[in-house]
């Protein structure tokens, strides 16, 4: 770094006092950051990066770095990532990364030293942020890094971290970008293979969130094909619970395509981490590349914001939640294998559905005083064991999935009907639909309560109104709707006009 100068001259006149203070601020703040050292702790780490090394210089430079030494002898330079880029993680936050390197460009270590991102603090382990950042150690910071998938041309390619797509991405950039940026303003020289690399690249680089989507199209392809199949059962639904076996393959089918697929394949279990993050985000500075990042999360928050104002929550709880759609097949398996199902009544019912608005209040006010803390809570979603780690988790978390799922068995969505902040977060916002899409006969509750009964949500209430805060949209309540043989209207209907010799058609 230069050495500070002042600017005082002593032809201003009548400003020379006023510049002289200036000047002296200036210089004050110039030789501070020119003192500027890393803490003791990371000193240490740089220093277990170079074998031999004595000592780390003070940072300087623009771009700021340190160099370090052995004797007299310049080894390599360490910095932190996030005093060179600042790429905004899930969080909203960058994640400070510590990389040295040697005087050749090779990257001697790396460590994350701080972030606030959710996935990461809890369900990875510090030997899994360690294993990824390692693999960093021996390559140039000139070579071109892409994380997992084919390999290709002018590139090196690392493994990820399962459930934590976001955050790699994010930390490969700033990684990657930082390393070139400090090594060029120190005149390292490119080697000949990080040169042609570096050509590869036309000196331009494409955004994150591009390479992400195109990483991804066939599973963008596969959930975009998935979403219009839902929304041409949605359209069609009045047809589809006339002919209710085939409803109810087609809805089995689904779920295992929601929890095989959407959960446990392209890890997209949407969470209520989600929610705090994107008001995190409108709090600290919105952009959409944040988000853009994960496609496949992207594109299921955009088909639920629609779907919240057309139907209302149920479309997301009913049919695209892979932890749902889990509980829902293990219920139906259950209900085959002629286990009996444990009704709360109506009374306790009501009252019990207010403890997952507890929950998401409660979840709010420790976001509102630290993200750290709402995400540990936050584990009282079993997404990440069940889904997105597929049970691969200490056995506290696992055992706690499981008795969901076991409890499931006697009772459909025990979790989603009673402890859910994610459902309880999407309520607020379906309050706002459209449209009621749910048909009804006068009599329903007055007295009939066939559907009442049937209703594995329990969001038909005595009086026969469909409670839509808590419809999962499955359909059952349709089907018995339509059907001319259990409906009572219906069958009185039909039996009318049996009597007069003419055919039963379903009426619109």
């Amino acid at each position: 770094m230069a050495p500070c100068t002042s600017p005082l001259s002593p032809r201003k006149g009548q400003f020379f006092g006023f510049s002289a203070g200036l000047a002296l601020l200036a210089y004050l703040m110039c030789a501070t950051v020119q003192a500027q050292t890393f803490p003791q702790k990371l000193q240490d780490l740089g220093l277990s990066f170079f074998p031999g090394a004595d000592r780390i210089a003070d940072i300087d430079g623009a771009p700021p770095a340190a160099a370090v030494f052995r004797g007299q002898g310049l080894l390599g330079y360490v910095f932190l990532s996030d005093d060179v880029v600042r790429i905004p993680a899930y969080s909203g936050k960058p994640v400070s990364v510590l990389v040295g390197f040697d005087v050749s460009g090779t990257i001697k270590g790396l460590r994350i030293v701080a972030h606030q991102e959710p996935i990461l603090l809890v369900g990875i382990t510090e030997q899994n942020l360690s294993d990824y950042v390692n693999q960093y150690i021996g390559g140039s910071v000139f070579d071109r890094f892409k994380i997992g998938g084919e390999p290709r041309p002018g590139y090196v390619t690392v493994d990820g971290i399962s459930g934590a797509t976001i955050t790699i991405m994010v930390l490969n950039a700033s990684i990657t970008r930082a390393a070139r940026t400090v090594a060029e303003s120190r005149g390292i020289p490119l080697t000949k293979v990080a040169a042609s690399a570096s050509q590869t690249d036309d000196g331009v680089e494409a955004a994150m969130w591009v390479g992400s989507w195109e990483s991804r199209r066939g599973r963008i392809w596969v959930l975009a094909a998935g979403l219009l199949v839902l929304t041409l059962i949605l359209f069609l639904q009045d047809w589809l619970a006339w002919h209710a076996t085939f409803l109810k393959y087609l809805r089995l089918g689904f779920l295992t395509y929601t929890l095989v697929f959407i959960g446990w394949y392209a890890l997209a279990q949407l969470s209520v981490i989600n929610v705090l993050t994107f008001i995190s985000a409108f709090m600290s500075g919105f952009k959409w590349e944040t988000f853009l990042i994960e496609p496949l999360t992207f594109i299921l928050w955009s088909f639920v914001a629609v779907t919240l104002l057309l139907w209302g929550r149920g479309v997301y709880c009913g049919w695209l939640c892979p932890f749902g759609a889990l509980q829902e097949l293990v219920n139906k398996a259950a209900l085959r294998l002629g286990v009996g199902q444990l009704l709360v009544p109506a009374l306790v019912h009501e009252r019990l559905l207010a403890i997952k608005y507890v929950i998401l209040l409660a979840l709010f006010g420790l976001f509102l005083q630290s993200m750290p803390d709402a995400v540990r809570y936050a584990e009282v979603e079993p997404f990440k064991t069940a889904i997105t780690l597929r049970f691969q988790r200490e056995w506290p978390f696992v055992a706690y999935a499981l008795a969901l799922i076991v409890v499931s068995t006697f009772n459909s969505k025990f979790f989603c009907k009673y402890l859910c902040p994610l459902g309880a977060a999407l309520t607020i916002p379906s309050h706002f639909r459209i449209f009621d899409w749910l048909r009804r006969h006068k009599e329903c509750g007055r007295p009939c309560q066939t559907c009442a009964v049937e209703c594995p949500s329990q969001a038909i209430r005595p009086t026969g109104e469909i409670n839509a805060n808590e419809c999962h949209h499955c359909l059952d309540c349709q089907v018995t709707y339509w059907d001319a043989y259990k409906c009572p209207p219906e069958v009185e209907r039909r039996k009318r006009l049996e009597r007069r010799g003419q055919p039963f058609k379903h009426k619109l």
